[in-house]
């Protein structure tokens, strides 16, 4: 058993607070693995806020490198010394998706058996199967990617979420090919991380929608060739007079109905729509049957970018060791463990794109 510091989510709403936690050695199947940086996802904050389930106490942190520092019985992928990226879609390899040939979409994900848990025993819910605000995690050893450890922690960890889930939605989901025309709709980190993935998949033109300029000078430090602020301008009209007929591809990376109507009027006719941003619970959408019929196309929902790690983290991180996948921009600042709740207040105000908390 292995006494470490981790940041938790006691009750609904409440500020996360930093309590010894304590990790069990992996057993058959399972990884333990020394966490050397977490990036501080909005997914962290939905669950402090209960808003993907109630399950407190919450071991929070899923966007994660590390090194692999032992293995339980039958682990074969990885190995003591390993250094590797945590990913929340450890493929089962049995299921019907899996068994179809499309692992990225398999429906039995699998998660450590043995439970971390407080120092007075209370069982900790790991946020999204990992848990990675601590010094030491248990995963299931199938959640652990390895790849290039050229590449420093700080900037490999943000492929475990919410960089993965943007760049996945416009190369994987949507498609996106040489000379598209493409917009992005929310310019926080899933969508400049959309707008660097169109710009990887060769489309000509890239515009990035949202109502905070500075958001859109960041957007074009990622690669977007226009810019709308939807505050002063009707984007779709904008859309529709920068490619004379509305966009190829549009991303919506916010999660609101009305963003989501903007992006489905600013579509080219036959044109995809992705909805990679998360709604809550209440949202709804309605549009008349016939219009859509009538658009035709594709409307689709990208689930962390519809990637399959053991393909996609190698292969991001070799093309940011080349230069050509700038990850280091998103990295607005290091922070302690001590630090997120105030990297949370950030975040919220849209003051930084990640904070990534350090501990090596």
């Amino acid at each position: 058993m292995h006494e470490v510091r981790g940041v938790v989510s006691m009750t609904k709403g409440a500020p996360v607070t930093v309590e010894t936690v304590l990790v069990p050695d992996p057993g058959p199947g399972e990884a333990l693995v020394d966490v050397q940086a977490c990036g501080v996802c909005h997914t962290d904050l939905h669950y402090r806020e209960g808003g993907i389930n109630d399950d407190f106490p919450f071991l929070l942190g899923h966007e994660a490198a590390g090194v692999v520092s032992a293995v339980g019985e039958g682990v074969t992928e990885v190995a003591p010394g390993d250094y590797v990226i945590l990913n929340w879609r450890a493929v089962c390899g049995q299921c019907r998706a899996c068994r179809r040939g499309r692992p990225w979409y398999c429906f039995a994900t699998h998660n450590a058996t043995q439970k971390m848990t407080l120092a007075d025993g209370t069982p900790l819910s790991p946020a999204l199967g990992i848990g990675a605000f601590v010094e030491k995690t248990l995963v299931a050893a199938g959640q652990c990617t390895k790849v290039n450890a050229d590449a420093s922690p700080d900037v490999a960890g943000l492929l475990g979420c919410g960089v993965m889930a943007g760049i996945g939605a416009a190369i994987n989901t949507a498609g996106v090919t040489r000379g598209d025309s493409v917009a992005v709709f929310g310019c926080g980190g899933v969508g400049d991380a959309a707008i660097a993935g169109a710009r990887l998949a060769g489309a000509h033109t890239i515009i990035a929608v949202d109502v905070d300029d500075r958001k859109l000078q960041w957007a074009s430090e990622f690669g977007a060739t226009h810019t709308v602020n939807a505050k002063n301008q009707d984007p779709v009209e904008a859309i529709k007079a920068i490619t004379a007929h509305g966009a190829d591809v549009c991303i919506e990376a916010v999660g609101n109905p009305a963003v989501f109507q903007q992006a489905y009027d600013a579509r080219e006719l036959a044109g995809t729509l992705v909805l990679v941003g998360v709604p809550t619970p209440d949202m709804t959408w309605t549009t008349p049957l016939l219009d859509i019929f009538g658009r035709g196309g594709s409307i689709k929902s990208s689930w962390y970018g519809d990637c399959l790690p053991s393909r996609d983290f190698p292969m991001l991180i070799d093309l940011y060791l080349q230069g050509r996948l700038p990850l280091e921009k998103f990295v607005s600042e290091k922070i302690g463990i001590d630090d997120v709740e105030s990297a949370f207040a950030k975040m919220h105000d849209g003051d930084v794109l990640r904070s990534v908390v350090m501990f090596s």
